[in-house]
């Protein structure tokens, strides 16, 4: 090997462990029995029983339930478990806390008994920005079991997981950059979700197809 490929060489592998160590590790924000690095809006109750996380609320409550996180995250990636049983939940990220009955403006992953689950709203701005396809998500989800959600956002790349398949997807998005995570309670409905693992992975300077 010449020393211009060896130097060359170098410089890729430099910058390839540069932009690893840039990645941060998995880290477990659900902690069973604990709320710690998170603060709850009015609304709803979020309680832990036996390792789960439970989320009820009423239809007699307007606000939105939110429990949300004390930190704030730009690029991720996000893996959570979730179970349905009635109402309308969902995974925001990248939000901006606001004070009114929503309680934040931003991205959520939608979470509820419907075939919208994995599709993304945006609170706040745009409503649906997208809608999943009803028959896709009928493949691969069944309301009230453990369903596994994958969320990623690099720079205004956007993609949505349901069980391994893609419900969702965004390239060169406008939305919001950086922010906090939220579980949702939605006013207004009888609501009661499950939640047991939301692993989260900085992603900075990650390439948006790693």
């Amino acid at each position: 090997m010449s020393g211009r490929h060896r130097l060359l060489l170098t410089a890729v592998l430099s910058l390839a462990a540069c932009t690893r160590a840039e990645e941060g590790p998995w880290r477990d924000l659900l902690v069973a029995g604990s709320l710690e690095g998170w603060h709850a809006a009015p609304g709803g109750t979020w309680e832990w029983a036996d390792g789960v996380l439970v989320g009820r609320s009423s239809a007699e409550e307007p606000r939105h339930g939110l429990l949300i996180s004390d930190a704030e995250y730009g690029d991720f990636d996000a893996v959570l478990e979730f179970r349905t049983h009635v109402g309308c939940s969902g995974f925001y990220f990248r939000v901006e806390e606001i004070a009114d009955a929503g309680g934040v403006h931003g991205f959520q992953a939608e979470v509820d008994p419907s075939m919208e689950t994995g599709g993304l709203y945006e609170t706040g701005g745009r409503a649906w920005v997208v809608k999943p396809d009803p028959a896709l998500v009928k493949s691969c989800y069944r309301p009230g079991e453990w369903t596994t959600m994958h969320a990623r956002a690099v720079g205004g790349d956007v993609e949505v997981r349901v069980n391994g398949k893609i419900t969702a997807s965004l390239t060169d998005d406008p939305g919001r950059r950086r922010g906090r995570f939220a579980l949702q309670l939605h006013g207004d409905q009888d609501l009661h979700v499950d939640f047991r693992k939301l692993h989260v992975r900085d992603l900075t300077a990650a390439p948006a197809g790693g």
